[in-house]
């Protein structure tokens, strides 16, 4: 199987140093230090304009907790409103409530307001106390993705939990494996999951843009 490629870009010149590598689609977000949280309206509107290849969008107004108050959850619903006028191709989020599980309340209402846009459900995924479990509660929600690095730092850390996820998901929602995800190990993970996207920032050095050769060799080891 064929996979495709998307590059998680914390800048507008990473998403098109993505575009020029061959990458599918971008997944825009803004501050690296954090995750990634929502970015710009600005920035999204450039991206859009300049951008011929999926642009996804990550909500995401404060930070790793993924627990949001009642105002910030009022921010997310406004923002996939706003957004769902300017053409994007879909948003990425993730709720958790306190306990560490699924926000399936919450995180239906924003699914069903994106529609029908698809959405991805992020890395939150990473910190769920029970990951299988989790996994149906998404697909109940109405994802149509979850991104992940099967709670371990890497993708390459987690390939036997990945590999579980994506037995487990039997094509009704797509694992994406993201997290590390390199040119030079991108080959071991996708001989081991039969998935059709893969996850990366593309970036090799201790900046926050791509590399547009990294971009290049992880398309092609995908082709």
């Amino acid at each position: 199987m064929k996979s495709k490629l998307e590059i998680a870009c914390f800048h507008l010149e990473s998403a098109l140093l993505a575009q020029q590598g061959g990458a599918d689609r971008v997944e825009l977000c803004q501050d690296i230090n954090c995750g990634g949280i929502t970015p710009s309206y600005d920035t999204i509107k450039q991206a859009k304009e300049k951008l011929s290849i999926d642009l996804v969008i990550m909500l995401n107004p404060s930070g790793q907790t993924y627990i949001y108050s009642n105002s910030e959850f009022e921010v997310l619903k406004q923002n996939i409103s706003d957004l769902k006028q300017m053409g994007i191709n879909g948003f990425v989020f993730g709720i958790l409530d306190e306990t560490g599980d699924i926000n399936k309340k919450k995180n239906k209402e924003l699914v069903e307001l994106a529609h029908p846009l698809p959405c991805t459900f992020h890395r939150a995924f990473d910190k769920v106390n029970k990951p299988l479990d989790a996994l149906e509660d998404i697909i109940e929600c109405g994802f149509k993705t979850i991104l992940t690095s099967a709670q371990k730092t890497t993708a390459i850390e987690g390939i036997e939990l990945l590999a579980e996820l994506v037995k487990k998901a039997n094509n009704r929602i797509i694992i994406m494996p993201g997290g590390g995800v390199r040119s030079s190990n991108i080959s071991s993970l996708r001989e081991k999951l039969n998935t059709p996207f893969f996850h990366s920032s593309a970036i090799t050095d201790n900046s926050e843009i791509a590399n547009l050769d990294e971009v290049k060799l992880l398309k092609s080891k995908l082709s």
